[in-house]
């Protein structure tokens, strides 16, 4: 296992006597594209502003790089590039000067430095151009290389693709793969977007009024053990029974059955069927997507 880049430590925000953020606690390692997801005021941002700094933490702690936020506050935010919302760019200037601007508040930043993020982030044509004729998503990838220039050990992203049409997403999405893979950084993106967590993280957490519900890989988040079927049978009602007589929760749907059934049972299940005389004409396995598994678990903790 990489090593633990970033620790929430039962961290809890308060306001105005109110906790928004409750007992949260979870380790990010280093190379690993970690999703927050959540709805629209989940608590992703808040969080994600008190893991930068710019929002005191009620109780718990974070660490970075094994630096805690709260006992010393330089040393780990020197080890984080962030871009909370939107990055603000002077849209007059090319986005070389933007750069060169920045670079001017970080001592020890190179020439060489600035040419090699503009270079990671796949910029060099258009770089001496103004701000003010870049696309949504080359603003965004500048501030990404904005947000690199100090060499920090994590990157955290609210919402990278807002705004974006599918092109920039899957540009952005390529980049901060590439990122993890090949320059072995911590990158955290909190997103509502479940699709494009699909095919972005390796990891997801999710969050939902405060709490955090579940982590998991994506992998096992989108294919647990018990695989969803569908079924075209005859007589259908007679087939639903036999599923339900084997504790197997399946309903009809157009005149199909969808059944919840572990793929190593499978081969029992239409055994049983055959059996009991039903013709079988198709069985075919659909995975849940990650917007099927995120509305169960945030549902059955709303009935909770």
């Amino acid at each position: 296992m990489n090593n633990v880049t970033v620790q929430l430590q039962d961290v809890c925000k308060e306001i105005k006597g109110k906790k928004i953020i409750k007992n949260v606690s979870f380790d990010v390692y280093e190379g690993e594209v970690f999703g927050f997801l959540g709805p629209n005021g989940a608590g992703k941002t808040t969080t994600i502003r008190m893991m930068v700094g710019l929002m005191g933490i009620s109780s718990g702690d974070i660490k970075i790089a094994g630096y805690s936020i709260k006992e010393n506050f330089e040393k780990a935010v020197q080890q984080v590039g962030a871009i909370v919302e939107n990055p603000e760019m002077y849209k007059f200037l090319s986005g070389y000067s933007n750069l060169k601007q920045y670079a001017r508040m970080i001592p020890g930043i190179t020439e060489e430095r600035i040419e090699a993020v503009i270079e990671l982030v796949g910029l060099e044509k258009r770089i001496k151009e103004k701000v003010k004729t870049y696309s949504l998503g080359m603003r965004q990838r500048l501030g990404i290389a904005q947000a690199l220039l100090h060499e920090p050990k994590v990157l955290i992203l609210d919402e990278p693709t807002n705004g974006l049409d599918p092109a920039g997403i899957r540009e952005i999405r390529d980049y901060l793969r590439r990122l993890a893979r090949e320059e072995g950084m911590t990158v955290i993106v909190s997103s509502h977007l479940l699709s494009e967590m699909e095919l972005m993280c390796d990891r997801v957490g999710i969050i939902q009024q405060g709490e955090l519900l579940d982590i998991q890989s994506i992998k096992d988040f989108v294919h647990d053990d018990s695989t969803l079927y569908e079924l075209q049978v005859t007589p259908v009602e007679e087939a639903l029974s036999i599923l339900h007589s084997m504790d197997i929760e399946a309903t009809i749907v157009k005149n199909k059955l969808h059944a919840s059934i572990e793929r190593d049972n499978m081969p029992e299940v239409i055994s049983l069927l055959v059996e009991k005389k039903i013709s079988i004409y198709e069985v075919r396995e659909q995975s849940k997507t990650l917007e099927e598994k995120f509305l169960e678990k945030t549902s059955s903790k709303k009935g909770a």
